[in-house]
């Protein structure tokens, strides 16, 4: 009996050997594999793409085109005058330029047409960059082009001579013939203005 148990320890020490510890301390019929040899390939981001964070993906489309603010019209335009303090043998008004109630946003570039109403013989409105009432500053020649709405007018100085070259005092105007720029409807406002010669500058914001 001694015998068989002893035999029996030996068979379990074999199997022991074959299917538990190597001697080394590692299991036997496995293999380890180093960590370095694992592929750490990044996968793709949330998106569903690789881009560089805070990127924004492309979506195929060309960008909407800003709209265009069309060239206003007589009948949309509202003109006023508003009378401006005399300069030394100077005269000035104001013309103003706003859009009626149902009207939507347009634009107003270049010089208005200004003609002299009542009060004397006919005069024709000059069109110069800037005279001794106003203008444009000094270092602009080029007309702007303003946009109105209902929040935003544009105005355009009308000026004239108030005694002639020699001393003499020139016929009062009582009112004036004004045509908004690349317009045809002309408007009669009444204007009072001292003048002999007369001259308009350029449209302007207000």
């Amino acid at each position: 009996m001694k015998y068989v148990a002893l035999l029996g320890c030996a068979v379990l020490a074999l199997a022991g050997c074959a299917d538990g510890d190597d001697g080394n301390g590692k299991a036997a019929g496995t293999s380890a594999v180093p960590s370095s040899a694992v592929s750490r390939t990044p996968g793709p981001s949330a998106a569903g793409t690789n881009q560089p964070m805070g990127a924004q993906p492309s979506t195929g489309e060309p960008a909407l085109p800003l709209p265009r603010i069309p060239a206003c019209v007589g009948s949309q335009l509202i003109v006023g005058v508003e009378p401006m303090s005399p300069g030394l043998g100077h005269r000035g008004v104001r013309v103003h330029f706003s859009v009626v109630g149902a009207s939507g946003a347009c634009t107003l570039a270049g010089y208005p047409g200004v003609d002299t109403g009542p009060g004397g013989p006919l005069l024709h409105a000059e069109r110069t960059v800037r005279g001794y009432m106003g203008g444009l500053p000094a270092d602009v020649d080029t007309p702007p082009t303003v946009v109105l709405d209902h929040d935003h007018n544009a105005e355009a100085v009308v000026e004239g001579g108030a005694v002639d070259s020699d001393g003499n005092q020139c016929p009062t105007y009582t009112g004036l013939l004004v045509t908004a720029p690349n317009t045809t409807d002309t408007h009669a406002v009444s204007a009072t203005i001292d003048a002999c010669t007369l001259s308009v500058h350029p449209v302007t914001a207000q």
